[in-house]
């Protein structure tokens, strides 16, 4: 079976996807605004949005996602639609100098830990969980707490949300003016 070509990438492209800083113009920010909101808009409904043609779009859209700048399209749920009706932040405080890439792998074994993040301060790391309930957001903590590297959690219940931007929402443009290619 052979490759799509626009799915093939060398090692250095996949290197450099990562590594290096993509730079957006105002029209690829309002590109991705329109992805953002509806990742099933076509090419001409985005293009009539931003003021180029379809065809435009679509190689803007294809040079975003070779950059890495898009890294695909996805649906999202409501959590509560798949029964995650409560969410709440753990924080990490681990033995000695735990390494955040064993902190990864062992909390990536747990399915309601939907984020994870090292962080400043006195903790070593920041867990978001989502959870049926409350008892079983316990559950949760008592089985990352007894992990051998973890010392102590400390957590926090989410009562409501205040803000809650979409995954992948460009932010704004600069304040100090355009970059280099403005």
């Amino acid at each position: 079976m052979t490759q799509c070509p626009a799915r093939r990438s060398s090692r250095a492209s996949l290197a450099r996807r990562y590594t290096e800083r993509v730079e957006l113009d105002r029209l690829d920010r309002d590109i991705i605004a329109a992805l953002v909101e509806d990742a099933r808009a076509t090419y001409a409904d985005i293009g009539h949005q931003v003021g180029l043609s379809a065809s435009a779009v679509k190689r803007r859209v294809d040079r975003l996602r070779e950059s890495g700048a898009i890294t695909g399209f996805s649906a999202l749920v409501a959590p509560q639609a798949l029964g995650w009706t409560t969410e709440a932040y753990v924080e990490l405080f681990c033995q000695g100098k735990t390494k955040p890439s064993d902190i990864a792998l062992a909390v990536a074994k747990f399915p309601e830990v939907v984020g994870a993040a090292t962080i400043t301060g006195e903790a070593d790391a920041l867990l978001h969980i989502r959870a049926t309930d409350v008892r079983h957001v316990e559950r949760v903590i008592e089985r990352i707490a007894s992990q051998s590297f973890v010392v102590r959690t400390k957590s926090s219940i989410v009562l409501s949300r205040l803000v809650d931007a979409p995954p992948g929402t460009a932010p704004p443009e600069p304040r100090n003016g355009p970059g280099p290619t403005g």
